[in-house]
C-alpha cells in the first residue's frame, strides 16, 4: 500500500470580483479557475515523486491541498490507508505531525519576530510532548542536522543568508520526525552554488530518516538527480507518470516531450529532440473538453476531443494520451 494517495483529486476557485457579479446578475454559473482538475498520484514509502508542469499549471495547489492548508473541492487524499481530505481542524490535528511541509519562499515562510530557535521549537510545542530542556536539545540536535551553527539560534530571519533561512525551514519541517514531506520548488528562490547543497541536504534526510517526498518543481535537472518517479502535470491535470530514468531516455506525451526539448544543452552538437508546442497554456477558468494539450499540440487529431484517460502503456508508465500506442509503434 502507497503511504499517499491522491485520487480524483479537485480545487476549483470561485472567480469572484466584476466577473463573478455580471455571471450572477446574467443568470450564468460564476466563472471558476479549475487550478486542480481529477488528478491522480500515489506516493510510496521511502519514494520521492517529482511533480514537474509548467507555472500555472497547479502545481503549488496540489502542496496545499496535501497538507490541508486548502481544503479540496473535491476528490480523495488518503494518508497510510485514512481519508484526511475531508477531515475537520480537530480530527486533522493527529496527522500534522507526519505530514510536514517546506515553501518555496524561505523569508516569506519564516516569521521575522521568532528567532531561529523560536520558528524550529514550535511544531515541538505543539506536536511532541517535551519539557523545555527537551525542546532546547532537540533544536540544537535539529540545527546540527541540518548543517546549521548553534551560534545561530539566537538571530532572526533577516539577519541570515536566503540558504541558511531554507535549512531553517528544513530542520522545521523534519522537527516532529514525519514520514512525509512536501517540497514546493525549496531551492527557486536560492542562488546555483547553494542550490546543490540543498540538494543533497535533501537527499541525505530522505536517506537518514526514511522520508517520502513530493519534489515539486521546475528544474529538471534537479528532480532528474533527486527523484524517484515523475509525474508530469500540465493544466490541472496528470499527463504522464513513469520511472525517473524512462521518462528522460524516452518520454511518450507530447507535452514531457516539449518540456525535456525545452531544456538547455551545453553541448551544441548533442542529438536532441526539437518537438514544441504552439501558442500559450491556456487560461485554466475557460478549460476545453477533451484533452487538455489538444489546443497546442501539432499531433492532436480529432479522438483528442475525448479527454483520454490515464492509463497504464507499460510496466510502471501512465500516460494521459490517445496517441502513445500508435506513436510508439
Amino acid at each position: 500500500m502507497a503511504l499517499v494517495e491522491v485520487r480524483d483529486l479537485e480545487m476549483h476557485f470561485p472567480l469572484g470580483g466584476i466577473s463573478g457579479l455580471l455571471a450572477r446578475l446574467r443568470g450564468q454559473p460564476e466563472p471558476t479557475v479549475r487550478a486542480v482538475d481529477s488528478l491522480s498520484f500515489e506516493v510510496a514509502h521511502g519514494e520521492t515523486l517529482g511533480l514537474v508542469g509548467e507555472s500555472g499549471c497547479g502545481k503549488s495547489t496540489v502542496a496545499r491541498c496535501l497538507v490541508r492548508l486548502l481544503n479540496p473541492t473535491a476528490g480523495s487524499i488518503r494518508y497510510a490507508g485514512a481519508e484526511i481530505a475531508t477531515l475537520d481542524a480537530q480530527a486533522l490535528r493527529p496527522f500534522r505531525r507526519d505530514i510536514q511541509m517546506v515553501f518555496q519562499d524561505p523569508t516569506a515562510s519564516l516569521n521575522p519576530r521568532l528567532s531561529v530557535q523560536s520558528a524550529i521549537q514550535e511544531p515541538l510545542s505543539l506536536h511532541a510532548d517535551l519539557g523545555a530542556a527537551e525542546r532546547r536539545a532537540r533544536v540544537d540536535e535539529l540545527m546540527e542536522e541540518v548543517g546549521l551553527g548553534r551560534d545561530l539560534r539566537d538571530r532572526y530571519p533577516h539577519e541570515l543568508s536566503g540558504g541558511q533561512r531554507q535549512r531553517v525551514n528544513i530542520a522545521r519541517a523534519i522537527a516532529t520526525n514525519p514520514r512525509f514531506v512536501v517540497l514546493d520548488e525549496p531551492t527557486s528562490a536560492l542562488d546555483v552554488s547553494l542550490r546543490s547543497r540543498a540538494i543533497l541536504l535533501l537527499e541525505k534526510l530522505r536517506d537518514r530518516l526514511g522520508l517520502s517526498y513530493l519534489f515539486i518543481s521546475h528544474d529538471l535537472a534537479t528532480v532528474k538527480y533527486l527523484a524517484t518517479r515523475v509525474a508530469v502535470m500540465y493544466l490541472g491535470s496528470i499527463m504522464e507518470v513513469s520511472t525517473t530514468s524512462d521518462l528522460f531516455a524516452k518520454p511518450l506525451h507530447p507535452y514531457t516531450r516539449a518540456l525535456l526539448a525545452a531544456v538547455p544543452v551545453p553541448d551544441p552538437d548533442a542529438k536532441r529532440d526539437d518537438f514544441a508546442l504552439v501558442g500559450e497554456i491556456p487560461s485554466p477558468i475557460d478549460v476545453s473538453p477533451g484533452c487538455r494539450l489538444r489546443g497546442r499540440c501539432p499531433l492532436a487529431k480529432p479522438v483528442c476531443a475525448e479527454r483520454p484517460p490515464l492509463r497504464e502503456v507499460g510496466p510502471g508508465r501512465f500516460v494521459a494520451c490517445h496517441l502513445v500506442s500508435e506513436r510508439v509503434a
